[in-house]
């Protein structure tokens, strides 16, 4: 391998062929056979340690120290090495050595987070030298990289758009270095950076830190404009000097990041009800003991800065009008804009939000697309039922909801209405705890929400001593699913689920029969046959066809399903050979404490099937 090319290098003039063909690559039409593209990564995987790395690692690693290495991996595009770079992390097949042969100047690129233990200040410095590019850099959980060298890396990385140092030594100083030299971030995640107090991160928002200078070697008193932060992920970072000093930080952000749309960190909802009731008291002291501007003044800028992009947004729209109505309109819009008292934030994706919030948040955040709620209790103070309000909260969301979770410890009947409301837009939904019985509305829940990807329930189990009746009405599908997940709890001593819900067995044939695109099954610990249902889905065809495929394609169920589990059922080995006989995609099977398959025939399936096979 060369490490320094020559001008008159001959080898490397067949490489732009390289280049061509990857343009130019056809896809099969169900993506079941690697591209040659594919595969050739998948050959420099399998023989980077042999072949492209052995003469670096013996001959130069620990000898020299090249600021940039000249061989083959620099005249791939960008893409393919990222893909290269995925694939070995995948594997676990990336070596120090290997990286430094990776990290080349075209790369936009790069998550170590799943070998955090190869990031070294050394390889911080290579990637400062050579990556000054690099747009999305992850390094989360690299605990042994100093402060100091998070921040000397990122002043030489001023193209950074998305930056990941979860569990990192990110203090104080990191983040004023991200503020004053990486000015085009917009998504920034410090998840369990516990050297980070809740007023290192107020200069995200432009204000300055009276902090003493860390050990990274910022200055104090240092002052930038805000972020134009979209993103901000904050989990249990570490504590204040005062038990409210989380609560006035996340305050102080949301109204001096406009831009936000998702924001992850405790106490979002006490300071939403604080910015929505205008309770600014409860942070005075934070604000006189950090030198900030009162956050009424900060308030008022916010909606001052707000009811201006209105205004402007209004004139905008009316220049195609006459001189007379844009008069009349302009002068209406600044009479109601002026007597409106009320602030807006762009948020769009909502955690742990609870069934009286919503209000709050149906009047501060009217563009949320995302929200999880948590309905904790049967009913609240004023009389009226959880589920009730659920209903009535989401009301403010309906048709632009797409994605919702729900913990309820209740019956599952009572998150229909709710799911009546905002099941129409909804492509993600998952219900977390629900307790079910015979008479649940699977299928009208399956009817509340048509356009699904992802549908996740995790149930408790029904009453053993009752029987559903089948709904004979005509079966609803959802075309669009990918990941179906239907878990029921159970306790270890029990051998095997009790087998008496029998409408549960149509609502499955009905998802599967339904779904041509799914692609990630989970069906654990089902109290139903479901045996029986996977051989009636394998000698049917799908009841919906309309998928753009060409005339002669015949459409098959499972035909895409490339994860599979399912745990403490019924299944027989006879089924599960059958489905991988029908997916070719298929890459994982978990067939754990399902007591009608024997060691034997796993021990069988295991040797004959490209599949890996899980059998405990």
């Amino acid at each position: 391998m060369p490490l320094f090319r020559a001008s008159g290098d001959q080898r490397v003039k067949a490489q732009p062929k390289w280049r061509k063909t990857r343009r130019s690559r056809v896809m099969d039409e169900d993506d079941s056979v690697p591209t040659l593209t594919r595969l050739c990564l998948l050959s420099l995987a399998d023989n980077m340690k042999n072949v492209w790395v052995k003469d670096y690692a013996d001959n130069y690693i620990d000898h020299y120290s090249f600021l940039h290495i000249m061989g083959p991996f620099n005249l791939l595009s960008g893409e393919l090495v990222e893909e290269l770079t995925r694939l070995l992390c995948s594997r676990r097949k990336l070596s120090r050595a290997a990286l430094h042969l990776l990290i080349v100047p075209q790369l936009r690129g790069l998550s170590l987070e799943t070998c955090p233990g190869l990031v070294t200040s050394a390889l911080c410095a290579m990637i400062a030298a050579r990556c000054q590019g690099l747009r999305n850099l992850s390094l989360s959980g690299a605990q042994q990289l100093p402060s100091r060298a998070l921040s000397d890396t990122l002043r030489c990385l001023p193209a950074l758009r998305s930056l990941s140092l979860a569990g990192t030594s990110c203090d104080a100083g990191v983040i004023k270095t991200i503020v004053l030299c990486c000015p085009l971030l917009r998504h920034l995640d410090v998840s369990g950076c516990h050297l980070l107090s809740p007023a290192a991160l107020l200069p995200l928002g432009g204000f300055s830190s009276l902090s003493k200078c860390s050990p990274s070697g910022s200055s104090s008193s240092t002052s930038a404009s805000p972020l134009r932060l979209c993103s901000l992920l904050a989990l249990d970072i570490g504590f204040g000097e005062e038990e409210g000093d989380l609560l006035a930080l996340v305050a102080y952000l949301l109204l001096a990041l406009p831009y936000l749309e998702r924001l992850a960190v405790e106490n979002l909802l006490q300071a939403c009800w604080l910015i929505q009731h205008r309770d600014f008291t409860k942070v005075d002291a934070f604000a006189s003991r950090e030198r900030l501007p009162r956050l009424e003044e900060v308030w008022r800028e916010s909606r001052r800065s707000q009811q201006t992009s209105k205004t402007a947004s209004a004139e905008a729209q009316d220049v195609s009008e006459s001189e007379d109505d844009e008069e009349g309109c302009s002068q209406n819009d600044a009479k109601e804009i002026g007597s409106d008292e009320r602030l807006t934030l762009r948020l769009r994706d909502v955690k742990h939000l609870t069934c009286e919030s919503l209000d709050i948040f149906g009047c501060l955040c009217p563009n949320i697309t995302s929200i999880s709620v948590r309905v904790e209790e049967e009913e609240n103070d004023g009389g009226r039922s959880l589920p009730s309000l659920l209903a009535t909260g989401l009301q403010s969301w309906s048709g632009q909801l797409r994605s919702l979770s729900v913990q309820h410890q209740g019956p599952l009947q009572d998150l229909l209405p709710a799911l009546q409301v905002s099941g129409s837009s909804l492509v993600s939904l998952t219900l977390e705890g629900v307790k079910t019985n015979p008479q649940s509305p699977l299928l009208e829940l399956i009817r509340a929400c048509p356009k699904l990807k992802d549908l996740l329930i995790r149930a408790e189990p029904p009453t053993p001593a009752l029987h559903g009746e089948p709904d004979e009405r005509e079966l609803p599908s959802l075309p669009n699913l990918c990941s179906l997940t239907l878990n029921f709890s159970y306790g270890h001593h029990q051998m095997r689920p009790p087998m008496s819900w029998m409408s549960l067995m149509r609502v499955i044939y009905c998802l599967l029969t339904g779904s041509p695109l799914l692609q990630r099954l989970s069906l654990v610990s089902l109290p139903c046959r479901l045996n029986h249902i996977l051989q009636n889905v394998l000698r049917s065809g799908f009841r919906h066809h309309s998928l753009g495929a060409s005339a002669h394609c015949v459409l098959k169920p499972l035909e895409r399903v490339t994860h599979l589990d399912l745990q403490r059922t019924d299944v027989e080995m006879i089924t599960v050979k059958g489905i991988m006989q029908r997916s070719k995609r298929l890459k994982c099977v978990d067939v754990s404490h399902c007591w009608q398959i024997s060691h034997m025939q796993w021990t069988e399936c295991k040797r004959s099937s490209r599949a890996q096979v899980v059998w405990v």
